[in-house]
């Protein structure tokens, strides 16, 4: 007998677990309603934009080859220079809009503390755009 009044007890409780597939149904139904009207709520304002009177002018920045040759000397552009010169050119060249790109390109035998000397002088002078050429591995 007392089986039977714990199996009656386990039907008569109410579900502890509530159903949620109605709840994923609902929700997706939101979902969909977002998704729908987002893109007419973005443009509900109507503008007359103007419109352009030219083509976009793309030009690419100047730069700078700048050389060091092993022997330690410098070359700006192909123009052998001395270090005493290099404040006020980049002063110069900093000075530009838009500014052209440093290009340093130093033979693989430079010690990379004349290499700083020069980047360091570069940056006080205000150049901001400074980069290094390199081969290729392999060649």
């Amino acid at each position: 007998m007392a089986k039977a009044d714990i199996s009656r007890r386990h039907h008569d409780e109410p579900m502890a677990a509530m159903n949620v597939v109605p709840l994923v149904d609902v929700m997706l139904v939101l979902l969909v309603i977002f998704i729908v009207t987002a893109p007419i709520l973005t443009h509900a304002v109507k503008i007359d934009l103007p419109k352009a009177s030219s083509a976009v002018n793309i030009t690419k920045p100047e730069h700078i080859e700048f050389g060091i040759r092993e022997d330690g000397s410098l070359f700006w552009n192909g123009e052998a220079v001395t270090f005493d010169q290099l404040p006020q050119r980049f002063a110069a060249v900093a000075t530009q809009q838009p500014q052209p790109e440093l290009h340093i390109r130093a033979d693989r035998l430079v010690p990379y503390e004349q290499v700083a000397k020069v980047m360091a002088t570069a940056a006080k002078a205000g150049m901001v755009r400074i980069g290094f050429i390199s081969e290729p591995e392999g060649q």
